[in-house]
C-alpha cells in the first residue's frame, strides 16, 4: 500500500487517503447561494475517489465575498443548500471541508473571465474593508478597519463555523492566505496599523489566533480545523517562512490540527520560484519545526510525485488542485499507477470489469 492511499487520521477525523481535493472557486453562487454547476462540479471530484474534498471559499459576510459570484456561508439558507455536498459524499466515505474566507482589500472584483479590476458599488459591488487603507494594484481602494469591526469579523467566523458544523462539513478550514484578509493583517506589507493588530509580529497574529481560538471553541473534538496560509510572501521584507513556522506554533497551541501551506498573493511585487512541487518545502518545514500536521499544494500532478513527497513523512497530504479539474477522478488513476486500487463508483465500473 502507498503512503498516498493510506489511511491519515487528523484530529478526530479519519480520511481513507492522503489524496485531497484542494479548494477552489467557481464564481457562480447567486446571493451566496452554490446552484446547479456546484452539484455536478463537486459530485465528480466525490466519486474521484478522494479522501477530502474541501469546498471552495465560502464567506463570512456578503462584502467578504472576492466576486458578487462568489459562495458564502453567512445565512441559514446557504448552509442548507451546502449540506446537499456533505450528505452524498458520506455515501462514498469520502470527507468533505469547507474554507471559511474573508477577501478583504481583494474583494468586490470581477469575475475572472471577464475585465480585471474592481466592481463599484453603483455595479453590484462594494466598499473593500482592510487592516489598513492600502490598495492592492489595480483594486479600489479599501477601507480602514475598527476595532469594533474586527470584533464583528470574530463573530462572523464564528457563526460561519457553526453553521458549517449544521451543514454536516467534517473540518473547517480557515483561509487566512493569498493576500484576503486575515492574511492582509499577518503581511506587514499590507498592514500598517498602529494598535495591538498592527506593527509587531504579536500584534500582526492577533486577530487570526483569536478568531482560530473563538472557532475551536465551536468545533468539537470530532471535527477538524485547519488553516491555510500563504507561508510566504515571496518578497523581501514580507512575511516569511520563518514567520510561518512561529504562526504555526501559536495556532496549534490553540487547537488547530493541520495547516495547509500555500503561498503568495499579498502584492504583484512576489517573485516566486515556480516548479513542480514549489511549496512543498514550507509544508516541510512547518510540520518539522512546529510540530503541526501540514499538507503541500502548488504543482503536484502525478500520484509518483505526490507519493515521494509523501515517503518520508515529513508532509503529512497533498491537495490537488489543476490536476483534479482536469481529471476528477485523478485518484483512481494515481493509485494505480502506484499499484494500488481504488474501486470505480459501481454506476461506472462495470465499464473498467473484465466480461
Amino acid at each position: 500500500m502507498s503512503k498516498l492511499f493510506s489511511e491519515l487520521k487528523v484530529g478526530g477525523v479519519t480520511f481513507k487517503n492522503r489524496a485531497w481535493v484542494s479548494p477552489m472557486c467557481q464564481y457562480s453562487a447567486v446571493e451566496g447561494v452554490i446552484q446547479d454547476w456546484h452539484a455536478v462540479h463537486y459530485g465528480s471530484l466525490i466519486t474521484g475517489g478522494s479522501g477530502l474534498v474541501m469546498v471552495e471559499a465560502s464567506a463570512v459576510a456578503p462584502e467578504g465575498r472576492i466576486t458578487p459570484r462568489c459562495a458564502g456561508i453567512w445565512t441559514d439558507q446557504q448552509a442548507q443548500v451546502w449540506a446537499e455536498v456533505p450528505r452524498f459524499a458520506q455515501r462514498f466515505g469520502v470527507k468533505t471541508g469547507i474554507q471559511l474566507a474573508h477577501a478583504g482589500r481583494k474583494a468586490s472584483t470581477n469575475v475572472p473571465w471577464d475585465e480585471p479590476g474592481s466592481v463599484a458599488p453603483s455595479a453590484g459591488g462594494w466598499q473593500t474593508i482592510a487592516p489598513s487603507a492600502i490598495a492592492f494594484e489595480g483594486y479600489a481602494a479599501p477601507r480602514e478597519m475598527t476595532l469594533d469591526e474586527i470584533e464583528e469579523l470574530k463573530g462572523q467566523f464564528a457563526a460561519a463555523a457553526e453553521r458549517a458544523l449544521g451543514a454536516g462539513f467534517d473540518v473547517i478550514e480557515i483561509h487566512a492566505a493569498h493576500g484576503y484578509l486575515l492574511h492582509e493583517f499577518l503581511s506587514p506589507i499590507s498592514n500598517k496599523r498602529t494598535d495591538e493588530y498592527g506593527g509587531s509580529f504579536e500584534n500582526r497574529i492577533r486577530l487570526l489566533c483569536e478568531i482560530a481560538s473563538y472557532v475551536r471553541l465551536i468545533v468539537p473534538a470530532t471535527h477538524g480545523l485547519f488553516v491555510r496560509i500563504s507561508a510566504s510572501d515571496w518578497i523581501d521584507g514580507g512575511w516569511s517562512i520563518e514567520d510561518s513556522v512561529a504562526l504555526s506554533r501559536e495556532l496549534k497551541a490553540r487547537g488547530v490540527d493541520l495547516i495547509d501551506c500555500s503561498s503568495a498573493g499579498i502584492s504583484p511585487e512576489q517573485q516566486i520560484e515556480v516548479g513542480p512541487g514549489y511549496q512543498v518545502k514550507f509544508a516541510r518545514q512547518i510540520q518539522q519545526e512546529a510540530g503541526i500536521l501540514t499538507n503541500a499544494v502548488g504543482m503536484i500532478t502525478t500520484g509518483e510525485q505526490a507519493e515521494e513527497i509523501l515517503s518520508d513523512g515529513a508532509v503529512s497530504a497533498v491537495m490537488i488542485a489543476r490536476a483534479m479539474l482536469g481529471n476528477p477522478r485523478w485518484p483512481i488513476q494515481a493509485a494505480a499507477d502506484l499499484g494500488d486500487e481504488i474501486p470505480w463508483p459501481n454506476q461506472y465500473a462495470r465499464g473498467f470489469t473484465a466480461r
